[in-house]
C-alpha cells in the first residue's frame, strides 16, 4: 500500500451491541497500521457502535487528509450499502467539504477474498476428516 501523506482509509463495518463483535475489525485494522504506518487508518461503524462514519471522516480530516478510502467490510452490498452508506457519505462530505471519499465494493464481491475463504473452507473440510468423531465439536 502506498504512503500518501493525504490519504487515509476507513474500514467500515454494520456494527453491533456486543463490544467483542468488533474485535476481527480492530485486528484488520491493527495489521494495516503496522504494514503501513504512513497510511492513516480509522474503524467505523454502521450502527449500535463508535465511531460513527462521520465521526471518522472527521478524524482523519483533523489529521490533513484530503482522501479516504472507504472500504464496506460487509460481504454483500445489500440495502445498507446501496441506500444507507451513499446518504452517510453525502453527509460526511458536507460537514467535511474538503474531503474526497472513494467507496471500494464491499468485502463479499472481491474474487481474490473469496478465494482466500474457498481456500480456508476447504482447509477446515480437510481437517474435519482428520478429527476425531467422537468430539464433532472440537
Amino acid at each position: 500500500m502506498s504512503e500518501r501523506r493525504n490519504h487515509g482509509v476507513i474500514l467500515f463495518a454494520h456494527g453491533a451491541r456486543d463490544a467483542q463483535w468488533a474485535d476481527p475489525f480492530r485486528r484488520l485494522r491493527d495489521i494495516l497500521q503496522r504494514r503501513a504506518p504512513g497510511v492513516a487508518t480509522e474503524l467505523a461503524f454502521l450502527e449500535h457502535m463508535r465511531p460513527d462514519l462521520v465521526t471518522a471522516v472527521g478524524r482523519l480530516a483533523d489529521q490533513g487528509i484530503e482522501r479516504i478510502t472507504l472500504v464496506p467490510l460487509f460481504m454483500a452490498r445489500g440495502g445498507h450499502l446501496r441506500h444507507d452508506l451513499p446518504q452517510i457519505v453525502t453527509n460526511a462530505a458536507a460537514v467535511h467539504p474538503g474531503v474526497v471519499i472513494r467507496t471500494t465494493d464491499a468485502i463479499g464481491d472481491v474474487a481474490s477474498l473469496l478465494e482466500a475463504i474457498a481456500d480456508w473452507v476447504l482447509h477446515e473440510h480437510e481437517r474435519t476428516g482428520e478429527a476425531d468423531l467422537d468430539n464433532p465439536i472440537a
